[in-house]
């Protein structure tokens, strides 16, 4: 598995905007080979900014990969530049990408 998190930290007087352009964009995800689940993250808000992260959980790296040189990725990201110039974020989101070496959970929710 492979995980793979980007981290934006968000004017605090613009987090609405913010919930609402991820709540109601076109993700392309579901139908992507090795695609497992995808969450977006409210964390601690702090004196200048909102810290979020997005969450997206893939079978393998490379499927991840595949992902960012595919057509479903320019179409998901086209208009992420835009928001950053008007003020939303608190400079570009930080990416993390993890290879997960062990995961336990109960059977329904294993994967």
């Amino acid at each position: 598995m492979f995980i793979a998190m980007n981290r934006f930290r968000v004017n605090p007087e613009r987090t609405h905007e913010f919930e609402t352009i991820w709540l109601e964009r076109e993700t392309h995800l579901q139908d992507l080979p090795g695609f497992v689940e995808f969450q977006m993250l409210r964390g601690p808000q702090e004196e200048d900014h909102v810290l979020y992260a997005s969450h997206t959980v893939w079978r393998t790296r490379q499927h991840f990969e595949d992902w960012t040189h595919s057509e479903a990725f320019r179409a998901a990201h086209a208009n992420a530049g835009q928001s950053r110039r008007e003020g939303l974020y608190l400079g570009p989101p930080k990416f993390e990408g993890f290879e997960v070496i062990q995961t336990i959970g109960t059977d329904d929710q294993a994967v």
